[in-house]
């Protein structure tokens, strides 16, 4: 993380000129919707399309997956070889598609519990169903109008933007029939997922002796991503903000916000501190005996959460005699599939309820055209 310098200032030789500001930075690719929407009454939507990452479901497709994944990207391919065998640990497969299944069965449930007749479709960033063919899936069954559902709850550019570039380029190649597509906003302060992460915490402190459970150490995991991708994001004020609901929710008190996962060369900063960093530090400074690692940066338990958590944080918590407590993502908590179809509800029924917590509102429908823009290239800080 950046922080600001302190200490005296020299005066300025010319206070009444302006000091000269970074330029904001200007969009280089597509993000769908990439035209104005027309209004429901003239194209109503007709189908939903959940977007995710994409994971291998077996060994073959592990090289191939993390070829997807860095494709473009400055990453040895030591660093790759690493990361396959990560996979290959749990066999070659990550949870991800197989969670994303179980998701989209509980949301066609719960639509069709309330009445919501519409057809779901399922494209991934990085492997099969890949969104390019799903959009011609899409295009071959005449779908013109659809609302996307994000398998992530905090904006940034990996996590909202991205995926609006995916689609927008899965637009171009199925050409003038691909459907418009159009995103629910971000649910990080939705009433229905704090609730289910409620229950989560609650479960999770339920298992730490009751003497020590006030004074447990809670903390909040989310994959890291570079402070330059962070500081054109809410990224980090929004899970700060879910962390600080649920705690008040639960009426526990002390709580962290830590980050996993990171993956990029030692030179460039990225969002700290790092999970098993400050687990140490927490041993050494305040001599912890119990922890509770809750991944609210995750709706499911993704690659990630499986080895960085439940091996090496584990691993770690076991070497310093710690009672380690790993909580539950929200995966098909009826709390949570009850969000997503309310999430959806809001965008095809006009004047549908926008209910939040918290300080911050109910996240956009259209981002900005600047919304969570990470430039290939910026100027350096001085």
């Amino acid at each position: 993380m950046t922080h600001p310098t302190s200490g005296p200032q020299s005066p300025s030789p010319t206070p009444q000129t302006p000091t000269p500001q970074t330029p904001p930075a200007v969009p280089t690719k597509p993000a769908a919707p990439t035209t104005p929407l027309p209004p429901l009454s003239k194209l109503p939507i007709d189908s939903i399309l959940f977007v995710s990452f994409g994971g291998p479901e077996g060994p073959d497709d592990v090289i191939p997956f993390l070829e997807n994944v860095l494709r473009g990207k400055n990453v040895p391919r030591e660093r790759m070889l690493e990361v396959a065998e990560h996979y290959q640990s749990f066999g070659g497969v990550s949870p991800i598609n197989e969670q994303c299944r179980l998701l989209i069965d509980a949301v066609q449930n719960e639509c069709k519990r309330r009445g919501i007749d519409l057809p779901i479709y399922w494209g991934n960033r990085n492997w099969h169903p890949l969104l390019p063919g799903t959009m011609q899936h899409m295009a071959d069954d005449g779908r013109k109008r659809a609302i996307a559902f994000f398998t992530s709850m905090f904006s940034c550019y990996s996590g909202c933007r991205q995926y609006r570039e995916d689609i927008a380029a899965a637009q171009q190649t199925v050409g003038e029939k691909a459907p418009l597509v159009e995103k629910v906003r971000k649910g990080f302060n939705h009433p229905k997922f704090i609730a289910a992460q409620t229950d989560c915490l609650k479960k999770s402190l339920a298992q730490i002796p009751e003497e020590h459970r006030s004074t447990t150490k809670v903390l909040f995991c989310a994959h890291s991503i570079p402070n330059a991708m962070a500081d054109h994001s809410k990224y980090e004020i929004q899970l700060r903000e879910c962390a600080k609901l649920i705690c008040a929710a639960v009426g526990h008190g002390p709580w962290e916000l830590v980050f996993q996962s990171r993956s990029g060369p030692p030179q460039q900063p990225w969002l700290e501190p790092d999970v098993c960093e400050r687990i140490e530090q927490l041993h050494t400074d305040e001599s912890i005996q119990h922890i509770v690692l809750m991944p609210i940066g995750f709706i499911s338990d993704h690659m990630e959460v499986l080895y960085d958590l439940d091996e090496e944080a584990a691993t770690l918590c076991r070497e310093k005699g710690i009672q380690f407590v790993r909580g539950d993502t929200v995966g098909v908590h009826p709390e949570y599939v009850s969000m997503v179809v309310d999430l959806l509800e809001e965008r095809i029924s006009e004047g549908t309820e926008r209910p939040f917590l918290g300080t911050y509102g109910a996240s956009h429908d259209l981002c900005p055209a600047n919304c969570c823009l990470y430039p290939v290239s910026r100027p350096t800080r001085p």
